[in-house]
């Protein structure tokens, strides 16, 4: 009985949304992507955030099911953890207190990212700062600049910390007494570099209740016990193979970690903070997951054999791609032996009005051409000829694969707890699979290794500066300077010799300490300027001469 009806619920779900898949077989595939994304997006695996239980638990499922299908795991193992330096966090033994009362630490108050890791004590005196003391600093001046969204908080506190530091101060204990709209939080992923005495914040509410209200019977006390860690995870991708004893292998791939419940800053769900919800992702990126299943079951099934195929579902693509940058690296993998990859990010909400699909990486070898073509008027295409972009088939593009990405286009629920599979377009997702498996059919009737090209490197971010050097920077790289995750063909990195894996640690008299001092090193510069980049390779220090050039 609950048999009938679930296929009724899938037969008029494909009625009400237009139905573009009607054949029986499209109509099963309707309903084991139901199955899939329905338990990979449920309350039990509370959101999938990598390094949790519900990463673990989705990461056991994915693999229950590619021995279901019976494909057999790759090098003998389905499961591939991988470790991560994924910013900075306080340290469980940190405490501030002050006049002997234990100041909780949370969004009210905490170390800054950039703080010491030292003890330090003083007695505070109002309007006194004396060497050797620790100062108390007014974030803001007024209202006005505390309700001012372009204060660089974090910059303030960083260069006036900086500044007491060499004038003797112990440490500083930043506070905000104005109760600004846009109230600091630790930023885990600073770029500023440490600092010699202990950092701290409080809150307008905190500085209020243990300076305001403990300073009238006195002076104030301050003992702050500060230590800043590099936050450690674990993550896992799960990889399954058929070896077809061939050249060449596809790596078919799709990332199916999601928000967890926010807590990482990812979320636009305007409540994230103050409402504990669970961020189901049932479209990102289930609805990548469960297509790469069926994929796997149909490349199984009518027994492509040109190829090998590899089948790789990613973990901290969320975090910034850090599962396939460790899947690409670990395992080696390189242009000499993988033709091409395929990357579903977001397939479950196929618009039926527009049909619109994007698909990316187009560029990146001259065959793609017939496979748009192949599209006709099935899909609406918008194409993008990157390589790079926001999901992981940059990490393919950067080692030297030709790529493409599927993508059903963003919506109202995207890194919201309402992304429910409810919500998805399970006929549609069927049109899209088919489409795939087409693109994958036609490669394997060609049995020809495409050719690599690379595309124009996209901008980052809102920089100010007007130069570039022509990298694609690690963003997940945490170890101090910037390491080289691609570079654009002449342009002044590669005329200057800088390779993929490079550290820049210098450029001119500007050290790299991360992004930040990055981006601000390339403001001193105009086009054609002149000067040295100093990089680490393999532990070694080089320095090598450098023109640089407009964007």
């Amino acid at each position: 009985m609950v048999t009938r009806i679930f296929t009724l619920f899938i037969l008029l779900t494909a009625f009400a949304q237009g139905s573009f898949a009607q054949s029986k077989e499209d109509r099963k595939a309707a309903k084991r992507l139901q199955s899939d994304i329905t338990f990979l997006a449920s309350d039990e695996l509370e959101g999938r955030r990598t390094s949790t239980e519900g990463e673990r638990k989705a990461a056991d499922y994915i693999e229950k099911r590619y021995k279901e299908i019976k494909i057999s795991p790759y090098k003998n193992q389905y499961r591939y953890p991988f470790h991560f330096i994924y910013g900075k966090e306080m340290a469980s033994s940190t405490r501030i207190t002050i006049s002997n009362v234990n100041v909780p630490l949370n969004d009210d108050a905490f170390a800054l990212p950039f703080s010491a890791n030292k003890h330090v004590k003083s007695e505070i005196l109002p309007d006194v700062m004396e060497q050797g003391s620790i100062w108390m600093v007014s974030l803001y001046t007024d209202q006005d600049q505390a309700d001012n969204p372009h204060f660089e908080a974090e910059k303030f506190m960083y260069e006036r910390a900086k500044e007491a530091e060499k004038q003797g101060a112990s440490g500083v204990l930043f506070f905000d007494n104005f109760s600004g709209k846009y109230t600091p939080s630790f930023n885990r992923h600073s770029e500023y570099e440490a600092l010699g005495i202990p950092v701290a914040f409080l809150s307008k509410n905190a500085y209020q209740k243990y300076i305001v209200e403990l300073g009238r019977s006195g002076g104030i006390s301050i003992d702050m016990d500060i230590s800043i860690n590099k936050a450690e995870r674990t993550g896992n991708n799960i990889a399954a193979y058929i070896d077809n004893n061939a050249k060449y292998t596809v790596v078919v791939g799709a990332h199916y970690d999601h928000l967890g419940y926010g807590e990482d800053g990812n979320s636009l769900f305007a409540n994230a903070k103050k409402e504990h919800q669970i961020h189901h992702g049932a479209d990102d990126n289930a609805s990548g997951t469960a297509a790469l299943l069926e994929i796997a079951k149909w490349v199984k099934h009518k027994k492509l054999h040109h190829f090998n195929y590899l089948f790789v579902n990613f973990s901290g693509e969320e975090l910034g791609l850090y599962g396939s940058k460790a899947f690409v690296k670990d395992q080696s993998i390189d242009s000499a032996h993988i033709a091409y990859m395929v990357n579903m990010d977001m397939v479950g909400r196929l618009n039926d009005s527009t049909h619109a699909l994007t698909l990316g990486g187009v560029g990146t070898s001259p065959v793609w051409d017939d496979v748009v073509k192949m599209a006709g008027d099935e899909f609406k295409l918008s194409l993008d000829s990157a390589g790079q972009g926001p999901s992981d088939h940059t990490s393919f593009y950067n080692a030297g694969i030709p790529v493409l990405f599927f993508f059903t286009n963003s919506h109202k629920d995207y890194h919201k707890p309402s992304d429910k599979p409810e919500f998805v377009n399970y006929p549609g997702e069927v049109r899209v699979i088919n489409y795939v498996y087409r693109v994958l059919d036609k490669m394997e009737k060609d049995n020809v290794k495409p050719r690599f090209t690379m595309t124009k490197q996209k901008s980052v971010g809102n920089a100010k500066f007007k130069v570039t050097l022509g990298i694609m920077p690690d963003y997940t790289f945490e170890e101090g300077g910037v390491r080289v995750d691609g570079v654009s063909d002449n342009r002044p990195a590669f005329n200057a010799g800088i390779k993929q894996g490079d550290i820049i640690i210098k450029l001119g008299n500007i050290k790299i300490v991360g992004m930040q001092s990055y981006m601000e090193a390339l403001g001193k510069f105009s086009p054609g300027d002149k000067t040295t980049v100093i990089i680490k390779r393999d532990g070694k220090e080089i320095v090598l001469p450098i023109e640089l050039m407009g964007k």
